[in-house]
């Protein structure tokens, strides 16, 4: 359990935390700025087992006009049913499937075009248009596993204490989650973000939809709109680093969740401290120090920018998938299948089955 004094003493370690050293990030650069689309085509083939005959499929229609063009999508295969959907909530856009009950074979294929490009921000600064009252509110508001009161914002106030400003607000949140979490590769997945769990058992490991899902409930229990962003890898890192792009074109694994704050001046600020602990990690040699020069070159460039290797398909949280029987799922970032019984295992591709492949397209 992690009482009051402790989070006090989280709140001082979060202060000194922007004080690190910095010296040997000349060694490695990882310094994502805007310079030019990438276009890529994104395909999900999904041929459900054990009997499902509904599917959804997320779709990377999310648009976002410095980083993010979404284009075409089309499918073919042997639904009886097809058609673009969105939650009401949210806007997240998928492809609802339903096949005829004595279909053997079902098959959808779905292909989507999108845009993205390196984004880079100096936080606080700039002149974003500012937040309207509705996403301000949509964006502060807790959800089934993102909490903004009890311990999550106890824990929060701990860390931000003595912190005039929102921009020093976030960063405190984002070094302490850099500093007090770490990578769990056993989690299953990217993880479900279960914060107050998180919190209750001081057990503050994951993978990114946990980590980056713990800097969103803590900072909007502080008055920070922050959200989730949902989607998969779909390229090399062109810095080099082995952990933050995908390794093929089979991306079926691929999927991240990364996070943004709103903070006047800059506006959606993109922030990922759950991939400044998949650099210590997994980056080679793996395990990497804190001082090492690949984490504090990530750590440094993730408060404030992100890479364009990546494609967004949405930002909601507690997801009910229309005609489906089961409960709300706590975020769209897998193709989901149901039968009789209830969903198939969408963290299992193989056995599912999916297959999710990206392809960039040059000149």
């Amino acid at each position: 359990m992690i009482n009051r004094r402790d989070m006090f003493k989280a709140g001082i370690a979060a202060g000194a935390i922007g004080l690190a050293p910095r010296l040997a990030s000349a060694q490695a650069t990882f310094a994502p700025v805007p310079k030019g689309w990438r276009s890529f085509v994104l395909t999900m083939q999904v041929e459900p087992t054990a009997g499902a005959n509904k599917a959804w499929i997320p779709l990377p229609t999310f648009e976002a006009a410095d980083w993010q063009r979404p284009g075409n999508v089309t499918w073919k295969g042997n639904a009886r049913v097809t058609e673009r959907v969105r939650d009401p909530k949210y806007g997240a856009e998928m492809l609802r499937v339903e096949w005829a009950a004595d279909q053997l074979s079902p098959v959808i294929e779905v292909t989507a075009q999108v845009q993205t490009q390196n984004r880079a921000v100096t936080p606080g600064k700039g002149t974003a248009a500012p937040l309207s009252d509705a996403e301000r509110k949509l964006n502060l508001a807790s959800t089934e596993l993102l909490p903004t009161d009890g311990l999550v914002k106890e824990t929060a106030e701990g860390i931000v204490r003595g912190k005039r400003d929102d921009t020093a607000k976030a960063r405190a949140i984002y070094d302490w989650v850099v500093e007090n979490t770490f990578r769990n590769a056993k989690t299953l997945g990217c993880g479900i973000g279960d914060i107050t769990t998180m919190i209750r058992t001081g057990n503050l490991n994951g993978k990114c939809a946990d980590l980056n899902a713990l800097f969103v409930g803590l900072a909007r229990s502080v008055g920070l709109p922050a959200r989730d962003v949902y989607g998969i890898r779909v390229a090399p890192s062109e810095f080099g680093f082995k952990a933050l792009g995908a390794g093929s074109e089979v991306v079926s694994k691929a999927q991240h969740c990364r996070a943004e704050v709103w903070l006047a001046g800059s506006g959606w600020t993109p922030v990922d401290p759950a991939d400044v602990r998949k650099v210590v990690l997994e980056e080679p040699p793996a395990n990497l120090a804190m001082t090492d020069p690949k984490v504090v070159a990530a750590r440094r460039a993730l408060f404030g920018s992100w890479e364009g290797n990546w494609v967004a398909f949405n930002v909601a949280h507690d997801v009910k998938l229309p005609g489906s029987k089961e409960p709300a799922i706590p975020f769209l970032m897998y193709p989901q299948a149901e039968n009789k019984t209830g969903f198939l295992d969408s963290l299992d591709p193989d056995k599912f089955k999916y297959r999710i492949t990206a392809r960039e397209l040059t000149a």
